[in-house]
């Protein structure tokens, strides 16, 4: 008998691999590499660094100034599933508009009640808004090497926000209205933007490690040659997605539990796994029907 999870899969990747994607979802391909956080980190932790293949990401906790006292106030690093999703609202406005700007407040209800299907309540709503300031304030540096050497970007993602203070100072949250995006981003992105599909990410939006592993996977495998399986240890996958694991063991049946959710939101991904790791067959993307022109839009945005 099928299980009311299983039958969820099971039309979730019917409606995926059957019908083309209607709306589209940008990440940074370093981002797609090396993520944010998936857990709270320590508190005493202000810096954060991961590398993949050949991409690295660095991201240092930013601090923003409270316009009631004038003075700057130190904020966390953005983690979790609301940063992931966030940044990838973030690059989508971006590509979309083609510009840096973006109205916050007008966007980003609608996009969450997409994702969730249905309205975040207060408690939800300030979380959301604590990991935006968290991103806003934020310092990344994002590394890609090459045959050529290392391209670097130094930035923050956001270039400029203004900030709101809630009336009840109970429940104080620096809440940045309207975004502008660093030039040094906007523009590496529209160069190294991976679309993903927007049905995906919703399947996906309860878990930071399983919307990793979705965007890994959506810009890793197209990549691996044919008949040229490529292998990632269980070590190497620890390092990248174990946040919070010290045994490989129980990292490893933590990753195979959300497998199968990764699957149904990737139908076509192919891999395999053993005792040695994963092993990543060559696969189309998840939205290669709409590659054309979403390489169109990109490439006329940078010209």
């Amino acid at each position: 008998m099928v299980s009311n999870i299983q039958q969820r899969l099971l039309n979730l990747a019917t409606d995926i691999a059957t019908s083309p994607a209607d709306d589209l979802i940008f990440i940074h391909t370093i981002m797609a590499q090396c993520a944010l956080p998936a857990a709270k980190p320590p508190k005493d932790v202000m810096v954060w660094e991961r590398r993949q293949g050949r991409a690295t990401l660095l991201v240092e906790a930013g601090r923003v100034i409270n316009p009631k006292s004038g003075h700057f106030e130190q904020l966390g690093l953005p983690y979790g599933p609301k940063a992931r999703l966030l940044l990838m609202h973030l690059n989508s406005e971006a590509v979309r508009r083609q510009s840096p700007i973006i109205p916050v407040e007008d966007t980003m209800t609608a996009f969450f009640r997409r994702l969730m299907g249905r309205s975040q309540d207060g408690r939800e709503l300030r979380r959301l808004k604590a990991q935006l300031s968290a991103l806003a304030a934020a310092q990344f540096r994002l590394g890609i090497t090459g045959g050529e050497g290392t391209v670097q970007v130094n930035t923050q993602i956001v270039g400029a926000f203004n900030l709101w203070l809630e009336k009840d100072e109970s429940l104080r949250v620096m809440w940045p209205s309207c975004l502008k995006l660093s030039l040094d981003y906007y523009y590496s992105l529209l160069k190294h933007a991976v679309p993903l599909d927007e049905r995906a990410i919703a399947a996906l939006a309860h878990s930071a490690v399983a919307l990793d592993i979705y965007c890994w996977l959506a810009q890793r495998l197209h990549r691996v040659l044919p008949g040229k399986p490529q292998l990632v240890t269980w070590v190497n996958l620890q390092e990248q997605f174990g946040q919070g694991f010290t045994r490989i063991r129980k990292f490893r049946e933590f990753f195979h539990g959300l497998l199968p959710q990764v699957q149904a939101a990737y139908p076509e991904a192919r891999f395999e796994t053993d005792g040695h790791g994963m092993t990543l067959l060559q696969s189309p993307p998840p939205v290669r029907k709409r590659l054309v022109a979403v390489s169109h839009v990109l490439s006329g945005a940078g010209s």
